[in-house]
């Protein structure tokens, strides 16, 4: 879709974001990026996202979509260079499951107990079954919805004081991690770690406020 207009509105500490970011990039898609302030919304993603009003929305040639699963999902249905999903429909609907179960889960770890995250995360590891990605061999939508996990786990575990992922008991997920990271389109995408590493620290203190 040569000349066609997009834009996405983001806030540069959010995972989700960051997941429509590298599908753009891996695509090739050229885009206007809109940093948001979460604080003071703009008048345009109020537009834009009136149910929600929230980040990320993809506004191609002036038609807006919000949620990163179908954002990311219909990036890869317009620009077909590089597939996302697998072409077997068993494979695509298990992509679709993982995905959602990652947005899902993993977004909480911050509000739930080390234990029940550990837990979530070895069920997202199951969905590897051994392969590099969870797209097999080349990075895929999974990849792509869920690899911010690869960012956060970490911060995580070190402003928590808390063993959330390890090479003994997921190794799977921890070489996932690093493979993840190691895609020079992602490697080339990543939020500053030290900014993220403050952002992460003061939502942990401001979501285990009062829980002491």
């Amino acid at each position: 879709m040569a000349g066609a207009e997009v834009k996405l509105l983001g806030y540069w500490a959010s995972p989700y974001s960051l997941s429509v970011k590298w599908a753009l990039k891996l695509k090739g898609i050229q885009y206007q990026y809109l940093e948001e302030d979460i604080q003071n919304k703009s008048p345009l993603l109020l537009r834009y996202n009136p149910v929600y009003k929230k980040v990320p929305v993809l506004v191609h040639n002036t038609k807006p979509l919000a949620e990163s699963l179908v954002i990311v999902e219909y990036i890869d249905e317009v620009w077909q260079t590089i597939p996302l999903f697998p072409k077997d429909p068993y494979e695509r609907a298990k992509a679709r499951f993982w995905a959602k179960f990652a947005h899902e889960k993993q977004g909480e770890e911050q509000e739930k107990a080390a234990a029940e995250a550990r837990e979530h995360l070895k069920t997202l590891e199951s969905g590897l079954e051994g392969k590099k990605f969870f797209g097999g061999e080349t990075i895929g939508y999974v990849d792509i919805t869920a690899g911010w996990i690869a960012i956060w786990a970490p911060i995580t575990e070190d402003i928590a004081g808390v063993n959330l992922v390890d090479g003994e008991t997921m190794p799977l997920l921890k070489a996932w991690f690093k493979n993840v990271l190691e895609v020079p389109t992602i490697k080339s995408c990543l939020p500053p770690l030290d900014d993220l590493h403050e952002f992460i620290k003061a939502l942990h203190k401001t979501l285990t406020a009062g829980s002491a």
